[in-house]
């Protein structure tokens, strides 16, 4: 067994959220659950209790209605929780009033500023008037092309108090990205900022916008966010509007309830073997989903600031404005992470005293290659949680974390996806960290790890899966009226079981690892390989900044090929290739040692910085990529065409 590199003092377990919770079940229900891992097993033997239980801890807005909380629990998918239940998911975030901040902004250039609960209603009221001008209703699309700037926030709250389903994209997006996924879905309104600023470049919106909006049937309007340019000119842009001029500003806040699986979002897959897959998400399932695993995971309190870095192009940032429902300040940041170096995250979490901060598992591999070290740069006293995800954290940056954040903070791996806008595991605010491993699974989720017979297996590598129906399953797919492309999607492998299609192993102590995505599983003569396990040892050579690994077919089996990207005046010679060799062979097995090293300047990966392992494995193979527009640097795709290193 791992021996725990962080565990909660008992003050902290005592004061835990989660804690409290557990204490209220015992008492309303005249339970006995003596710790969390009691309340874990009735989570999953009681699930309907739980979300009932859940919902009234939270203290979710809503009408409940007779009659059960969950009909046909066996059925998945089928299953239907709280049938009778209506709700309105920006009625919950907008809840709190007053003066204290629900909003604080800050970009790479230094700009400030902060939004508080009273403005953020008012702002919302008035956005939502001049949507209802639009003639948008219940059941319609509002779409945002934004940087993370809380007008982006407003919009969607605005969206959602109509009842109208609200999808966005990161302004990175080329022209053809935004409709691949605006033009499934019609929006009637498309929000846009001027622009926007990364790595100390300003980025123009408009242009795009110009090229898009004509190509969106039914689009009534473009509402236009001044940000870069007080005053930009859009009169390229049809049907533009200032932002300032959309809606009065005297109108009064008003929330459709509707009901419990009510359309909230629509999130796109990432669209690299196709058109992306248009993932809708009810209301009802996604707020108690996100207040449970802010609540009682990440020991989110009133007033506390929760930061995550993210674009609104990554399900993360629908994750991080669902904190408004708990009482939460989010901090908002757009900008390079590294711009104009890489302490700029960490001062804004220093100076607005974040609580709990979140970033991906590359960011803070990358701060560790570049010798960085948090504690000594930004005053951090604040700071309880650290949450990581995107793809594994590798046992190196559980180290990294402990000696160069903080040594008292709970480090939280969190996985799940943008198929169900949360986490199968995530962490606990009372249990150990151990290196290398994700804490435990969500609560209410009976998240498990089968074999290829579909058998549960512990301290064995399989597939993940979640053996019941939870609240945030997806609604379905946009323009799937028979669900078949969505069963499919997740049901084919293992029947009644959602298969997420990661490589995974469940510890005998209840915790996950992550290997990667099943599809990205090498297997050199038969034995199955996570491309993790190799990044893991790779990464660690201060001469690679990164890698990736993809399994050619050669000779009638498959062998394991690796790409480096090396830091500046680095190169790959004979004695690093052995080093490179030598360390995945001692620390790993030796099928895990690439028969071909090459170089490359640049690695693909698409618009949230995930590499795109399959892409890259379909271009050695002469195999066309289909949507190249769904990467952030598609010209990097080239660098794998017709390699002569792997002609032989």
């Amino acid at each position: 067994m791992t021996t725990p590199i962080w565990a909660p003092s008992s003050d902290r377990i005592d004061d835990a959220v989660v804690t409290r919770f557990r204490s209220c079940i015992n008492a309303r229900r005249q339970l006995a659950l003596a710790d969390y891992a009691a309340l874990e097993a009735w989570s999953l033997e009681s699930p309907a209790d739980f979300w009932v239980e859940l919902a009234r801890f939270s203290d979710t807005r809503a009408e409940w209605g007779d009659g059960p909380a969950l009909v046909d629990g066996h059925r998945m998918p089928g299953a239907r929780w709280f049938p009778a239940a209506r709700l309105n998911y920006a009625e919950n975030l907008l809840r709190h009033d007053g003066d204290h901040a629900a909003l604080i902004f800050v970009n790479e250039r230094g700009a400030r500023r902060e939004v508080s609960r009273r403005q953020l209603r008012t702002e919302v009221a008035r956005v939502a008037e001049g949507l209802r001008a639009c003639g948008v209703g219940v059941g319609d699309r509002v779409a945002g092309f934004l940087p993370n700037i809380p007008e982006a926030i407003v919009a969607m709250l605005a969206t959602s108090s109509l009842g109208a389903t609200w999808s966005s994209c990161s302004p990175d997006f080329g022209v053809n990205g935004v409709l691949d996924r605006f033009g499934q879905i019609a929006p009637k309104v498309l929000f846009t900022a001027d622009g926007y600023f990364y790595a100390g470049k300003t980025l123009d919106s408009l242009a795009p916008m110009a090229q898009v909006a004509p190509q969106l049937p039914g689009l009534a309007a473009v509402v236009v966010v001044p940000y870069v340019d007080a005053k930009p000119d859009l009169a390229a842009v049809p049907g533009a509007v200032r932002y300032a001029d959309f809606g009065r500003a005297s109108a009064a806040l008003r929330f459709e309830r509707l009901p419990f699986d009510h359309p909230l979002y629509i999130l796109y897959s990432s669209g690299t073997t196709g058109k992306p897959k248009c993932i809708v998400h009810g209301a009802g399932g996604t707020l108690l989903q996100h207040q449970k695993e802010h609540l009682l995971h990440s020991d989110l309190r009133a007033g506390d600031r929760l930061f995550f870095y993210t674009t609104c192009g990554w399900m993360m940032w629908n994750w991080l404005a669902s904190g408004l429902a708990s009482g939460a300040t989010l901090v908002l940041y757009d900008g390079s992470p590294f711009h104009p170096g890489p302490r700029v995250l960490w001062d804004i979490a220093g100076a607005e005293r974040v609580a709990v901060f979140g970033a991906s598992a590359k960011y803070l591999a990358a701060l560790d290659k570049a010798g960085f070290e948090p504690a000594k740069e930004a005053d951090l006293a604040a700071l309880r949680v650290l949450l990581s995800t995107g793809s594994p954290l590798l046992p190196e940056t559980y180290d990294y974390v402990y000696r160069a954040v903080k040594a008292d903070l709970q480090l939280s791996s969190i996985s799940g996806g943008t198929d169900i806008v949360s986490c199968f595991c995530l962490g606990s605010p009372v249990l150990p960290v151990r290196k290398g491993e994700i804490q435990c699974r969500g609560l209410g989720m009976r998240t498990e790890v089968f074999d290829n017979a579909g058998q549960r297996v512990i301290d064995a590598r399989g597939e993940l899966v979640c053996a019941a129906p939870f609240p945030s399953m997806p609604v379905g797919f946009w323009n799937d009226p028979d669900g078949k492309r969505y069963r499919a999607a997740y049901f084919e492998r293992f029947g009644n079981t959602w298969h997420h299609g990661d490589d995974a192993l469940e510890t005998i102590h209840g915790g996950f690892i992550i290997y990667g995505r099943s599809d990205a599983v090498l297997n050199p003569g038969g034995v199955r390989i996570g491309t993790a396990e190799i990044y893991r040892q790779v990464e660690q050579l201060a001469e690679v900044l990164e890698s990736l690994a993809i399994g050619q077919q050669w000779e009638g089996d498959v062998r394991v090929v690796l790409f480096v990207r090396l830091r500046a005046g680095a190169a790959l010679d004979d004695a690093l290739r052995a080093r490179i060799r030598d360390t995945i062979r001692r620390n790993t097995t030796p099928r895990h040692v690439p028969a071909k090293i090459i170089a490359v300047p640049d690695l693909p990966r698409t618009l949230s910085g995930k590499l795109v392992e399959l892409a890259v494995r379909d271009m050695v193979h002469g195999k066309p990529v289909a949507n190249r527009d769904a990467l952030a640097n598609p010209a990097a795709l080239e660098l794998f065409r017709d390699l002569p290193e792997l002609a032989d």
